[in-house]
């Protein structure tokens, strides 16, 4: 791989600007692979080279690939004035790598939500050229019969205009509250909620579980967040080879 400067590979993770990364190296603290590093301008292979700050690892990235379990209240965008957004949760230096959501979430749905600042794949992954599924599980009053499950198998047009492509629904349950699995290719403003209440039955709770190939790690908290790993990745980026 091209071979960087120190300074930009350390102050792309968010952690230090160049300016600190240069008082770091004046002051004998970051190793390249355990021998002090002499200039701040140094080069370096990003994929072979071990950099330590103070005896920690500093791992590079390329990009940068976060999943995060969204909670309800809290809005998919980089910005808003009225509230909170996803981004919020993060830690600073993370807010610093101008991350972004793959996609949206409604305010009020919880679940699988991407943030990278990768914006090749990000719009691969929504494209519907690329036709990559997502997985929504779903609660909603009144019964789930097949008949709903054939008004999503055949598409909808809905009275208000929207017209949604085929989509899955999977019955899990079903009762005077119902649940299910909802799979769609789209994202359309609120688009699931729209097409089960169509068939009469509103959503009462809603979570995205999973994206393509890769589904929400069960462990995650919500609102909690961590590093994609490159076994994830390539999930993805499998995701999108079998549905290009």
């Amino acid at each position: 791989m091209t071979t960087q400067r120190l300074d930009k590979l350390l102050s792309g993770t968010g952690r230090w600007s160049r300016r600190e990364v240069k008082l770091l190296v004046k002051q004998g603290r970051v190793l390249a692979n355990g021998a002090p590093v002499p200039s701040p301008e140094s080069k370096y292979d990003p994929e072979a080279v071990m950099l330590t700050v103070d005896g920690e690892t500093v791992f590079w990235r390329e990009n940068t690939w976060v999943m995060m379990n969204k909670p309800a209240g809290v809005l998919s965008a980089t910005e808003d004035g009225k509230g909170k957004t996803v981004l919020d949760l993060l830690p600073p230096e993370l807010q610093k790598l101008e991350l972004f959501p793959v996609g949206r979430l409604d305010k009020d749905t919880e679940g699988l939500l991407l943030l990278t600042n990768d914006g090749q794949t990000a719009h691969r992954l929504l494209s519907p050229k690329y036709h990559v599924d997502k997985v929504y599980y779903a609660r909603v009053n009144g019964h789930l019969e097949e008949s709903d499950c054939r008004a999503f198998e055949a598409g909808m047009s809905l009275a208000d205009g929207l017209v949604c492509q085929p989509a899955g629904l999977e019955i899990l349950s079903s009762g005077s509250e119902s649940e299910c699995l909802v799979t769609v290719r789209e994202g359309k403003f609120h688009q699931v909620k729209r097409m089960l209440a169509a068939q009469g039955k509103p959503v009462t709770y809603l979570k995205r579980v999973s994206m393509g190939k890769l589904s929400l790690d069960a462990a995650l908290g919500i609102g909690n967040f961590r590093y994609l790993t490159e076994e994830e990745l390539d999930v993805l980026r499998n995701s999108l080879a079998g549905a290009s």
